[in-house]
């Protein structure tokens, strides 16, 4: 996994901002927080073209032990969900960086970015570096 196109959240949460014509970046939930939860049994996420803004809360995650909610890392419209974790919500624990993503957000300021943590930052903040 390449974390050097990746940005992280205080919440857990992953970026990896793809751009192109659409500005879109792929979310999800970190290894970290995947182990933290534990077997996620459901996820709710929010639907197609909902608008966002950063830190808003755009879904929840129920694990065996737990519930949390799912924060947007960035504003902008969602563009697309995985539909897999509706029959499969485990991709999240089993594949937090490729399977289990959440959510696409076609990101509507990508300077956002710049206030998230690099993956260095985001080791150091969870005591692994």
């Amino acid at each position: 996994m390449d974390f050097n196109n990746m940005r992280f959240s205080n919440e857990h949460e992953w970026v990896r901002f793809e751009g192109g014509e659409n500005d879109e970046a792929v979310i999800g939930i970190t290894e970290y927080a995947a182990e933290e939860l534990g077997d996620i049994v459901f996820i709710e996420l929010p639907e197609v073209g909902t608008e966002v803004k950063t830190a808003d809360v755009i879904g929840t995650i129920e694990a065996v032990k737990t519930v949390a909610d799912l924060y947007a890392p960035v504003s902008g419209t969602v563009s697309e969900t995985n539909t897999q974790l509706e029959s499969q919500p485990d991709l999240a624990n089993n594949s937090p960086y490729e399977d289990g993503w959440l959510v696409k957000i076609k990101v509507s300021d990508p300077s956002e970015l710049d206030g998230l943590m690099s993956h260095d930052a985001y080791q150091d903040m969870i005591g692994e570096a």
